[in-house]
């Protein structure tokens, strides 16, 4: 992305180098199915189980525990629903929290359209789910989703004191990891949940593969049938090329973890700090809460998010909001109307995301591009507008 500035790493990353080679290898050389008994085969089955192992040890699981999927969404889905559903005879209630990502609230849906029913964890005003609200959830509930970190305000849950009062209570976790993964150090067994989801495309692998972790013979329905796939767990032939290249950014992901962590939080807290220079009056969500360290979420009093991305597409800069247009108005995020944000801010937020490739230049570049973008969407529109 020569010609932009990219401050929109959440949404995708840009595929690491290494992660094209390899990928470029596989689709060259690994043709053959990796189910197929004769040699050409097994070589194939090879590249898909030391990819597992890649996968595996950066989030501290067994390779046997690793299922790939198509990402985040496939992976919240089997999670939920396939869990929910091989637990129906102890209960058909699930729980979610309420900052979750649209891919939980998906699979709730699936859920209630079988005859299930759910609960929504609440938010406390810096976006954390406080672990109390577990000891409220109805009996015969037996999944909860919990997200290791917002996608939106990069605020790190305390996933591991939710899941130990939940599995006090009996009741299965589901982490969607899929922010967090790359970012932060991720160990299932320290996290204490069941299933946890990671997505490749967020840590420098491919669009359209991710990985399932399955722990401990949790309890696990496939919802694709007709094939013994991912030892039994999820039908279809193995994408080998996206799977290869997920193992490679997850190797990548693992060595590179501490370094990285480190530059990008520098860079953030050097971008914040330029942010309430150049906009005093700017508010920053979820700072006083644990934060992925490349996550601002941040609003503008007076200038509406998606007038403000216009203005920062016209110069160059990338960044994203999680308010919805709907109708010729705006729909504040339900991560911040969670969180109690008040309307006329929630529809002001942006959400810019750090990563590994950008530089010192960039955030100096963007903050100049934001201070000019406030003054003229402040100047030129309204919030109602």
């Amino acid at each position: 992305m020569p010609d932009t500035i990219y401050l929109d790493h959440n949404a995708s990353t840009p595929v690491r180098p290494e992660v094209a080679l390899a990928m470029q290898q596989a689709l060259r050389d690994l043709g053959a199915n990796p189910s197929s008994a004769h040699r050409e085969g097994q070589r194939v089955r090879a590249a898909v189980e030391h990819a597992r192992e890649q996968v595996a040890a950066l989030l501290g699981a067994d390779a046997a525990e690793v299922v790939f999927v198509s990402g985040g969404t496939e992976g919240d889905h089997l999670g939920i629903v396939g869990s929910a559903w091989a637990q129906r005879a102890r209960g058909q209630h699930v729980a979610f929290a309420a900052i979750e990502h649209h891919a939980v609230h998906g699979a709730a849906e699936v859920l209630e359209r079988l005859g299930w029913h759910h609960s929504t964890l609440p938010s406390d005003a810096n976006g954390l789910t406080p672990p109390d609200a577990v000891e409220e959830l109805p009996a015969g509930t037996t999944v909860l989703a919990l997200m290791l970190a917002n996608n939106e305000t990069g605020v790190v849950q305390p996933v591991a004191e939710l899941a130990a009062r939940a599995r006090a209570r009996g009741i299965r976790v589901h982490c969607d990891a899929v922010q967090g993964a790359g970012k932060v150090p991720v160990d299932v067994g320290a996290l204490g949940v069941d299933y946890l989801v990671v997505s490749g495309h967020k840590f420098g692998g491919p669009k359209g593969a991710g990985a399932l972790v399955v722990r401990n013979r949790a309890p696990l329905e496939p919802l694709f049938r007709g094939s013994a796939h991912e030892r039994g767990r999820r039908g279809g032939t193995e994408n080998v090329p996206g799977i290869v290249g997920l193992g490679v950014a997850a190797e990548l992901a693992a060595k590179d973890l501490t370094a990285d962590g480190a530059r990008t939080l520098a860079l953030r807290n050097r971008f914040e700090a330029g942010l309430k220079a150049a906009v005093p009056d700017v508010v920053v969500h979820g700072a006083r809460a644990p934060r992925l360290p490349n996550t601002v979420n941040a609003s503008f009093p007076g200038a509406r998010s998606d007038h403000m991305l216009l203005a920062f597409d016209a110069r160059g800069l990338a960044a994203s909001a999680g308010a919805a247009c709907a109708s010729g108005g705006v729909e504040p995020s339900p991560v911040l109307v969670a969180m109690g944000v008040p309307h006329d801010l929630a529809v002001c937020a942006i959400r810019f995301s750090l990563g590994r490739t950008t530089t010192d230049d960039e955030v100096a570049r963007a903050l100049e591009i934001i201070g000019e973008s406030v003054s003229l969407v402040r100047r030129t529109t309204s919030v109602t507008s």
